[in-house]
């Protein structure tokens, strides 16, 4: 018996007789997980390692203040490993290296989110702030004591009254030649720095975004260095340094997840700022108060300076996704041993994964898990590219702003729901903390709107997408543009006439398999993906049009009135850019087995998605009813196909009881059914069995028949 093999005998209890009949296709789990990986494998390796390891794993049912104290002491511990310096300059003991930098700090969410995202705030934001606007005397004077934790810094960008709206925010940094100082103030209450990590009792300094005043005029947000508590003072008693002279702030308080975060509140009254403590990559001041910068454009800089900062959107999209997978892995593991209801046999439960509704709701997941894996190792890479410097463009810094923003507001949503789903799929067992995926949701809840609201972020996807479909007809005389606009329509009326939908359903009838075969097929799959994309982006510019001769207030209307279709267009983009990194990854299977159900599996991921949709591709024209009718059943042979290989698929994320620590994905179910199966078995031998009522009085009626019978 073979090692996976025997893995599934083990484990799931289920019938495996399809998996092992001859010539069936199996999974390499050693070799899958090993592809999983990545390119930065053995970076991601030890960090996966170090989540494991007891030291750092969150400690469930802590207050909020015991908890915020045990993650800064795992933050000391992570600055020992050196794990959390590699995206800084060698000569500050870093590495260069972005990439590999990201790839091992997503792994922190196995240990304990509240230590990802504590570590994020400290070396993603606020010591990165430092890094990608500051210059390198400004490295070299501000870094080490952020990268060592000598100086637990926070990021003050959000404010109360503006999130995503950044350009909006009111804080102002007002420059005095005099002194040669900024005054840095918050002019009213909307302006209070907040939601910031470290804030409320860790913090010693900050990044602070503010609006740079000089000579009277507004330069826009800009980034400055402020400390903001006296490292010599005393502690209050919720341990606390004092606030320097001008700086107030409010700790947030108990949130409904990740209580490890100190997060609070932030102001200032006339702060004086020293003109080197402005971060001044991108935008400077000299002495007599004159303002410089190397981009001319006001717009272009503050879109320059927030996309330096991208990274916090590509780790959060890894985080969430790895946080999907430890949902399903528990809640597949439990599946596989939990039994419920005699089925075909009168004494043996089914185990849970083996209803078609359970498979359903736990197989489709692992799908769409798999493909949002490969989306982000492209994004990974695309984000390396840029930040290594190997293919810094304008371009490419475009490319990686939004795919981040599409991957990490797909991803996040998906996290969410799918904790929720295996939660359910575990019943009450799922609900007790003990099992971890109710603390999973409640911390990956908040992904959802920081680093950008999900929907937010989504608009920015739309607008790129109309700005590339705008491209396409740049220069294009009005005659050309007239017929673009007839053959668009044309193409949508053929569509949608009962005539083409006609035609395609007389091609399915009598035939099932030529239906379910045409969906099966790679091209089909990105044609109709591909479709919806772009006729939604189009069907949008179109009506949009009028907004570019209009005056603003129509403009703005007008665009306001087509939002749920932009956000839609962008979802849909999204999903296009996962099914692709997943098609893209096949090719690098060696074991042919392997290589079969992961391809399964992307199917199982597209035909998803057209089944979500299906509405759409009914409306337009882009399916027959007939062949619609196929999409759903043939959904459900592939994921029947898919079922032996569940556990196989879970367990091929690299992640065992160490990052699970889920007391249903212990085993401890199995020996419980075990122990109930036995005794029931031995029960039955002994001939002790009590009878039950409806079988006795179903005796009672045979013998009562019999005699009837006889009788007459």
């Amino acid at each position: 018996m073979t090692a996976t093999s025997d893995r599934r005998a083990t484990t799931s209890g289920a019938p495996v007789t399809s998996v092992d009949a001859p010539g069936e296709a199996r999974v390499d789990v050693d070799e899958l997980s090993s592809l999983l990986l990545g390119r930065w494998a053995d970076l991601r390796a030890a960090a996966r390692a170090t989540a494991g390891e007891e030291a750092f794993w969150r400690v469930e049912g802590q207050p909020k203040e015991v908890h915020r104290e045990h993650v800064l002491e795992q933050m000391h511990l992570l600055v020992g490993k050196q794990q959390v310096w590699r995206a800084f300059p060698e000569r500050l003991g870093g590495a260069n290296d972005p990439g590999g930098n990201l790839a091992g700090f997503e792994e922190l969410v196995a240990a304990d989110p509240s230590l990802q995202i504590k570590a994020g705030v400290q070396w993603g934001l606020f010591s990165s702030a430092i890094l990608h606007l500051g210059l390198p005397e400004q490295h070299d004077r501000l870094l080490p004591g952020a990268m060592d934790l000598s100086v637990p810094g926070a990021f003050a960008m959000t404010e109360t009254g503006h999130g995503s709206d950044v350009a909006s925010i009111g804080t102002t940094a007002t420059y005095d030649p005099q002194s040669e100082e900024f005054v840095l103030h918050t002019p009213f209450r909307g302006a209070w720095k907040d939601y910031l990590g470290n804030a409320a009792v860790h913090a010693t300094a900050a990044v602070v975004f503010a609006q740079l005043v000089t000579k009277n005029v507004d330069h826009g947000v800009h980034a400055f260095y402020v400390p903001i508590r006296d490292p010599q003072g005393e502690r209050d008693a919720h341990g606390a340094l004092p606030f320097l002279p001008g700086v107030g702030g409010e700790d947030d308080g108990q949130k409904g997840g990740l209580n490890g975060i100190d997060n609070g509140r932030l102001h200032f009254d006339h702060v004086r700022v020293p003109r080197a403590d402005l971060l001044a990559r991108y935008g400077s001041v000299d002495a007599d108060g004159t303002y410089e910068s190397p981009i001319d454009s006001p717009g272009r800089r503050f879109f320059t300076m927030l996309g330096s900062l991208v990274q916090g959107r590509v780790s959060l999209d890894g985080a969430a996704v790895t946080a999907s997978k430890l949902g399903l892995a528990i809640a597949v593991r439990y599946a596989n041993e939990r039994r419920q209801f005699t089925g075909a046999s009168p004494t043996e439960e089914m185990v849970l994964l083996d209803y078609g509704t359970h498979k359903r709701r736990l197989i489709v997941p692992i799908a769409e898990a798999y493909a949002a894996h490969f989306a982000h190792d492209r994004l990974l890479d695309l984000f390396h590219s840029v930040f290594s410097g190997e293919e810094d463009t304008p371009e490419q810094r475009e490319d990686l702003e939004t795919t981040a923003a599409a991957l990490k507001a797909t991803s996040t949503r998906f996290a969410l729901d799918t904790l929720q789903e295996t939660r359910e799929a575990c019943g009450g067992a799922g609900f007790l903390t003990e099992n971890r995926i109710t603390s999973l949701h409640a911390d990956m809840d908040v992904y959802a709107t920081f680093e950008g609201d999900n929907t937010v972020l989504l608009q920015l996807v739309a607008k790129r997408l109309l700005k590339d479909y705008a491209a396409q007809f740049k220069g294009i005389t009005p005659g050309r543009m007239a017929r673009v606009v007839v053959e668009r329509a044309s193409d949508m009326a053929l569509h949608r006439t009962p005539l083409k939908r006609a035609a395609q359903a007389l091609a399915d009838v009598g035939d099932v398999r030529r239906a379910a075969g045409h969906l099966r097929d790679a091209e089909t799959q990105r044609e109709l993906l591909t479709d919806r994309v772009e006729s939604m982006v189009a069907e949008v510019a179109q009506a949009l049009r009028p907004a570019q001769k209009a005056d603003p207030e129509t403009a703005a209307n007008l665009f306001n009135a087509h939002q749920v279709e932009l956000v839609e267009a962008a979802r849909a983009h999204a999903e296009l850019l996962r099914w692709e990194a997943f098609t893209q990854a096949l090719s690098t299977i060696e074991d042919e087995g392997t290589r079969e159900v992961l391809t399964t599996v992307r199917d199982l991921y597209g035909l998803s998605l057209v089944e979500r949709h299906l509405d759409w591709y009914l409306l337009n024209g882009r399916l027959s009813t007939q062949r619609a009718r196929t999409v759903t059943s043939y959904l459900d042979r592939l994921i029947d196909r898919l079922r032996p290989h569940a556990q196989d698929l879970v367990d091929a994320w690299g992640y065992g009881p160490e990052h699970l620590r889920a007391k249903i994905a212990s085993g401890a179910e199995k020996q419980r059914q075990d122990e109930a199966r036995d005794y029931y078995r031995r029960l039955r031998a002994s001939g002790d069995e009590p009878l039950s009522e409806k079988s006795l009085r179903k005796a009672e009626r045979a013998t009562n028949g019999s005699s009837v019978a006889t009788r007459h």
